[in-house]
């Protein structure tokens, strides 16, 4: 079965840096995109990167656009999203999430079979 486990969350300052993993399992990784969203306390999720199944497109929601890279690593299954730069408003549960089909990242949730059990980010001084 389908499996995403995410890993890297923790308490960063501001301005400061945290890496996130995703490992992947239960289908063929790099036939799909993969993406990363987020729900802050107390609102809704957002869809924050995409990345391409061969990783030569990448795609970011403009909250998060020139601070945090996506990346895979196909041959270990994995996604990862480095996080620079980082806000109190980027304090969330980060989800990694598989699409449904192949093609381009959908930054539309309902778009999204399979997600983890996200890891807790928590900037703060």
């Amino acid at each position: 079965q389908v499996q995403l486990v995410e890993s890297g969350g923790g308490l960063a300052q501001p301005g400061g840096s945290l890496r996130l993993s995703c490992a992947a399992s239960g289908f063929t990784f790099s036939n799909y995109a993969m993406s990363w969203a987020r729900q802050a306390p107390g609102k809704g999720l957002e869809w924050v990167s995409g990345i391409y199944s061969d990783g030569t497109d990448t795609y970011y929601a403009d909250s998060v656009k020139g601070r945090f890279t996506i990346s895979r690593d196909n041959a270990k299954n994995t996604v990862y999203l480095q996080m620079n730069s980082l806000k109190p408003e980027d304090t969330a549960l980060y989800y990694c999430a598989k699409p449904k089909g192949v093609g381009v990242p959908s930054r539309t949730l309902y778009e999204y079979d399979y997600w983890g059990q996200g890891t807790q980010v928590t900037v703060s001084s």
